[in-house]
């Protein structure tokens, strides 16, 4: 076994009648890829109790496969094969979590849109997009522009895209001029970047007329969720917006996203 590694797994289900050494060998092989980045032919050696041409035969089967490769140093590393399987396997862990939230949050949203009288919603951030997982809205706040929906003209969006490193922001938005909705919204990486420091300094963030003219909203993260990638936000007449509403929007989003983070 590799020094530092984990000892290998029990089985799960039930022993094969007709067990095959070198089938077992090659998926504990795989299991090692995913405590460990990079391994070396001695140590896989060493890891599955075999002679080195064993192991150097078993990795050239996973390369031939493609779901192992050999960097520079002709370390072994997982190919892109394995690493497709994992992005997958992600996503597929990504779409139960949506579901899970999208039918625990439509009664927190209703409380949540209650007590507010504003447009309140559960999303998450695609890119430079905002995805809406669901939404509680009456006819005081306008209808949503038609098409995709700009991340950075959007307090959702933003309180999501503050979550990001400099640089995968930058590598998100590698131009300075950005896209406009309304002349209120947010049209350099700059301008942007400056707001999305304040948003992660106070914890939520604000989209005043940058979406809809005569709309501002707020938004917060839900905490311990997806690495931050889900946000909640409350949509109020501009008019209605002021520095106190404000504060009790925040507050009351603060604990709608924490209440619903305990649901799922």
């Amino acid at each position: 076994m590799v020094a530092g590694s984990p000892p290998q797994p029990e089985a799960i289900g039930p022993a094969p009648r007709y067990p095959i050494e070198s089938v077992d060998n090659a998926l504990q092989l795989l299991l090692l890829f995913a405590e460990q980045p990079r391994v070396r032919l001695t140590e896989v050696s060493k890891h599955l109790g075999v002679a080195s041409s064993t192991a150097h035969r078993l990795l050239a089967m996973l390369q031939y496969r493609g779901y192992v490769q050999q960097d520079p140093t002709r370390a072994y590393e997982a190919g892109p094969v394995l690493r497709r399987l994992g992005v997958e396997a992600l996503r597929q862990r990504d779409l139960l979590r949506q579901q899970d939230l999208s039918g625990a949050a439509r009664p927190v949203l209703e409380r949540l849109h209650d007590k507010l009288d504003g447009a309140t919603t559960l999303g998450r951030v695609e890119g430079q997009h905002v995805v809406y997982v669901d939404q509680v809205r009456n006819i005081k706040v306008a209808p949503l522009p038609p098409g995709s929906i700009p991340a950075h003209c959007t307090s959702l969006g933003k309180m999501m895209l503050s979550q990001l490193e400099p640089d995968e922001l930058r590598e998100l938005y590698p131009q300075e001029r950005l896209d406009q909705v309304t002349a209120r919204s947010i049209a350099y990486r700059s301008v942007l970047e400056a707001e999305l420091r304040l948003a992660r300094l106070r914890g939520f963030a604000v989209s005043d007329e940058e979406l809809l003219l005569g709309v501002t909203s707020v938004a917060v993260a839900l905490p311990g969720l997806s690495g931050g990638r889900y946000g909640m936000s409350a949509a109020l007449p501009a008019r209605r917006m002021t520095p106190h509403t404000r504060g009790g929007a925040v507050r009351a989003l603060t604990g709608a996203a924490a209440e619903l983070s305990s649901l799922v």
